[in-house]
């Protein structure tokens, strides 16, 4: 039988880092404890297959949306050039489930989104030359904008909203 190697303490550790999470966020979404987070990048403990199977995921989960928007966002300067862009983050897990329920299940916390927002804004500015702002969402500013212009809650209406925050 082989033996699984798994990450070692240091590279969970820069998982955890490299996704935006607290030690208690990662004990949350994995449903295990603080003590066990950090005895995992203490190096006292290994953590568990599935722990480690689960935050790998939410990384892919990242990544895929960073190629699918970059290449999205490509295409449509194609047709239509422009050098910056507004995404919307969220400054509350509020916020985040309230506008994003459709997300909860690959990305259950908002920092997860917001990191994939950040790595957007990196790959953009890298390898599409364009200048991607994130701005949080206000939310009494956004119903506002939407009453004013008559649109509806969406997707589509917070890009537009988050376009006048630049």
């Amino acid at each position: 039988m082989a033996k699984t190697t798994g990450l070692n303490a240091i590279e969970m550790q820069y998982l955890r880092l490299s996704l935006g999470l607290t030690t208690e966020q990662v004990a949350t979404i994995t449903t295990t404890s603080n003590e066990d987070v950090l005895a995992w990048e203490a190096g006292e403990k290994d953590a568990p297959v599935p722990v480690q199977k689960k935050l790998l995921d939410i990384d892919d989960i990242i990544e895929m949306q960073v190629l699918n928007t970059t290449d999205g966002i490509e295409d449509l300067f194609k047709k239509e050039p422009k050098r910056r862009l507004a995404f919307v983050v969220y400054p509350t897990q509020a916020l985040y489930t309230q506008y994003n329920p459709e997300f909860l299940s690959s990305l259950p916390l908002t920092e997860l989104y917001n990191t994939s927002a950040w790595r957007i804004k990196k790959e953009c500015k890298l390898v599409l030359e364009v200048d991607v702002t994130l701005v949080a969402l206000d939310a009494e500013a956004y119903k506002a904008y939407r009453a004013e212009n008559g649109l509806s809650e969406n997707r589509e209406s917070r890009a537009k909203w988050a376009a006048t925050q630049l």
